[in-house]
């Protein structure tokens, strides 16, 4: 009965990072920079909260779009930190994780044979959504200019079938954009008719200044849909907490998409997250404090080591170049955790133009980073 199976869902590849992870978990003393989990508890407030709505029994469906307390926190909050303007009632929706945010994004807005286009090296998590939806990827490639857009560049890649751009949080390279990069990314497509998706998740976990979104320029509101949640600033990536930010006109069809795929997120997790973003809203700045340190620690050592990377200004994540090897990204890394038992994630996993890097997670304890790096820098001294 298997050929009877959606050969769209047949095509779909396992994520070469759960792949490294499972091949990792098979050695009992490995250090592993491959998922991209924070290494905080969630908070105890808003843990408190979530026990909480238990006690009352707010166990029950909530409405589609997410409790309007929990609307209005996520509006205000946005508007406070990024300057970002959305009517709670109309354009917001609380979704089960950022996930599937996106995925009922993208099946708003494509068509069969729509072209999305993915600047890369970018999260591999996009690919399978887009061709569920009938549509295409089209990788393009960042490496060039130092893993930002270049609107020039970008002209190229955009074609009459050209229906989206997803302009991607900082993984898998860890370098976000800034607000010039966005007010000429938006110049240049001020008129056309391609809707963008910004994949905002790590919007709290910008290093230097403050995180800016494109949907912030007046121009591109209108055809953005911001995508965000509360896995990585407040550390509740188990809780199934993701936001949609977007026009009313699309937020009325993405809600309907939602329902049926949903209906709601869990009620526990939205009472917690009413509390994350309220009492909590800036429980990420200790966290970015501890991140920035271990972000400083592992380019001193890895640019020491010899490896080329470029600085990481978001997320928690470093994609140095393994081209001075000579080994392609995949057997460096099936190597290194064979020899050494450190897993990293192969740049090949984030499209082909990640190929000739590696994605280092340092989303874990000091004592591990450390122990890892200098595994790394064993394993490497024995490849001269």
């Amino acid at each position: 009965m298997e050929h009877l199976i959606n050969k769209q869902v047949l095509d779909i590849q396992v994520s070469n990072i759960r792949k490294f992870s499972e091949m990792a978990a098979k050695y009992d003393d490995v250090i592993t920079f491959a998922i991209g989990q924070p290494d905080f508890a969630t908070p105890e407030h808003v843990k408190a909260s979530g026990k909480l709505a238990i006690d009352r029994n707010r166990t029950e469906y909530t409405t589609n779009a997410g409790l309007p307390e929990l609307r209005q926190a996520a509006a205000r909050f946005v508007s406070h930190k990024y300057g970002l303007n959305y009517i709670p009632d109309h354009e917001i929706i609380v979704t089960t994780g950022a996930s599937q945010g996106i995925d009922i994004a993208f099946r708003t807005i494509l068509s069969e044979g729509d072209e999305v286009i993915l600047p890369s090296p970018v999260y591999p998590g996009y690919e399978p959504l887009i061709k569920l939806c009938g549509a295409i990827p089209v990788y393009f490639d960042t490496t060039e200019d130092q893993f930002r857009i270049n609107p020039d560049r970008l002209k190229n890649a955009i074609t009459t079938k050209t229906r989206c751009i997803v302009i991607p949080s900082p993984n898998p390279t860890g370098i976000t954009f800034d607000a010039e990069s966005l007010e000429r990314l938006a110049e240049s497509l001020q008129d056309k008719e391609i809707f963008l998706l910004s994949d905002e998740i790590y919007s709290e976990l910008t290093y230097e200044g403050r995180h800016h979104s494109i949907a912030a320029v007046p121009s591109m509101r209108e055809k953005t849909i911001v995508i965000n949640g509360l896995s990585k600033s407040h550390s509740m990536t188990g809780w199934r907490i993701g936001l949609t930010f977007a026009p009313a006109y699309l937020t009325k069809q993405m809600i309907k998409v939602h329902q049926y795929s949903a209906t709601c997120a869990s009620s526990i997790s939205q009472h917690a997250a009413i509390e994350a973003l309220t009492t909590g809203m800036d429980d990420a700045l200790s966290m970015k404090d501890v991140y920035r340190k271990k972000r400083d620690y592992a380019y001193g050592r890895l640019t020491a080591m010899g490896f080329d990377a470029h600085m990481p200004n978001g997320a928690f994540y470093i994609f140095p170049s393994v081209k001075k090897f000579n080994a392609s990204s995949f057997d460096f890394s099936v190597d290194l955790l064979q020899q050494e038992h450190v897993a990293v994630v192969p740049g090949v996993a984030f499209s082909p133009y990640g190929e000739g890097f590696v994605r280092i997670s340092y989303a874990c304890s000091m004592d591990d980073l450390k122990t890892g790096l200098d595994r790394i820098e064993r394993y490497v001294r024995s490849l001269d």
